[in-house]
């Protein structure tokens, strides 16, 4: 960073990317959560115990649940009846999963019910149910994913991979202690999301990548990216009449917060964050294409440095654009299957919320993802020929957190 500062240029963009900072951290300030969260929880589950199936009993619970019917013995492992065993009836649903003896499961405490399950066989003492089924428990597979996970980018990646992991710890940090509360709390969603992603880049990519000037062409190629996108979803969400209440989660929660909760700004939300996740990968990878130039060949002037690295990122736009509609085409793909098997038209099909939702939001994203690669070509090589050649040490290649 020293170097980077010992020429105007370098100062320049210091300055830029110190506007970024100080309106970030004001932004964070002024939206920090506060007070109490809009009340949800009459419509939203809340805190589960685990238990183990001790046994699945058939039949006895018709007049409750209907024929077919099934009860679940279980043992709580934490809560204010742990240890002690509890029943649980089911009804005959194709769409309840299929549990079995010794499956560890997660359940919920309910107001008791007078004779819900009376006509049963109760454990000693237990006259009613007082707990009803969630889900299964899934912690310990999903943690032995992650350390492989963990583990794999540590062995590939070394120290670089280390860091990328602080990155994305850093990150889940802070969407989980700001981004979220600040929009359960009746914040303004676009504004948070986007305080939260200029958070979120600035923490990840100088973490990860060091402050150089191929971070700071990077960040400012991402900023310039974030506001495209938000801009652009702000017009089209708002043209294509897209209210954010196809999915039940956010009907749920327009619900739960007696209708104060923006669903649409829920939307840009998303889409802002969601275009981070690929735009750091491509303003990363550009800048860092054109150090490696500069410094492969110093007598090359800006002009041959946008254009030699402009060929590295159309490529690199081929494949990531078509990442990223892949991944909204599979998020959309259970309604997509259940417009066809209505007979339902594709004009109409794609016309329908949940699915021009995620319409705007991968065009919109694309968008983004497209402009930043001129944009951050065009910042790194205006940059790179105006620095010290030590100033451009430290570039690695692409990166992929």
């Amino acid at each position: 960073m020293r170097a980077l500062v010992d020429t105007p240029a370098g100062r320049a963009v210091a300055g830029a990317l110190g506007v970024i900072v100080v309106l970030t951290v004001i932004g964070m300030a002024v939206l920090w959560p506060r007070g109490e969260a809009i009340d949800v929880q009459e419509v939203l589950a809340g805190d589960t115990v685990p238990a183990e199936v001790q046994a699945v009993i058939s039949g006895g619970c018709e007049e409750i649940a209907g024929p077919g019917c099934y009860r679940l013995a279980v043992e709580l492992g934490a809560g204010a009846d742990a240890g002690s065993t509890q029943v649980i009836t089911l009804p005959d649903d194709e769409n309840q999963p299929d549990v079995e003896v010794g499956d560890d499961i997660r359940v919920i405490s309910l107001d008791p019910v007078s004779g819900l399950g009376l006509n049963a066989p109760l454990p000693a003492g237990q006259t009613e149910q007082n707990y009803v089924f969630v889900d299964f428990e899934r912690g310990t597979p999903l943690l032995v994913l992650a350390l492989f996970f963990v583990a794999l980018v540590v062995v590939f990646g070394r120290r670089r991979g280390a860091l990328a992991l602080l990155g994305l710890g850093g990150s889940l940090v802070l969407v989980l202690l700001f981004v979220v509360p600040a929009i359960i709390q009746g914040g303004p969603p676009l504004g948070v999301a986007l305080v939260g992603a200029f958070g979120v880049m600035l923490l990840t990519i100088s973490l990860t990548h060091g402050l150089g000037a191929q971070s700071a062409a990077a960040m400012l190629g991402t900023a310039a990216a974030l506001l495209l996108t938000a801009l652009l979803a702000l017009v089209f969400v708002e043209l294509a009449s897209i209210t954010g209440l196809a999915s039940e989660e956010a009907t749920l929660l327009r619900g739960g917060s007696g209708g104060t909760l923006s669903t649409s700004g829920l939307v840009l939300a998303g889409i802002v964050i969601g275009a981070l996740g690929v735009l750091d990968d491509v303003t990363v990878s550009q800048a860092s294409t054109v150090m490696a130039l500069r410094r492969a060949n110093p007598a090359q002037k800006a002009g041959e440095l946008f254009h030699g690295a402009l060929t590295v990122g159309r490529d690199h736009v081929g494949a990531t654009v078509n990442t990223l509609v892949l991944a909204y085409v599979g998020a959309a793909l259970p309604v997509l299957l259940i417009f066809e098997t209505q007979g339902t038209s594709l004009g109409t099909a794609l016309t329908r919320e949940n699915v021009a939702e995620e319409i705007v939001a991968t065009l919109v994203g694309s968008i983004g993802l497209i402009a930043a690669v001129p944009l951050t070509t065009a910042l790194a090589a205006a940059l790179a020929v105006r620095l010290p050649e030590r100033a451009l040490e430290g570039g690695h290649s692409h990166h992929h957190p």
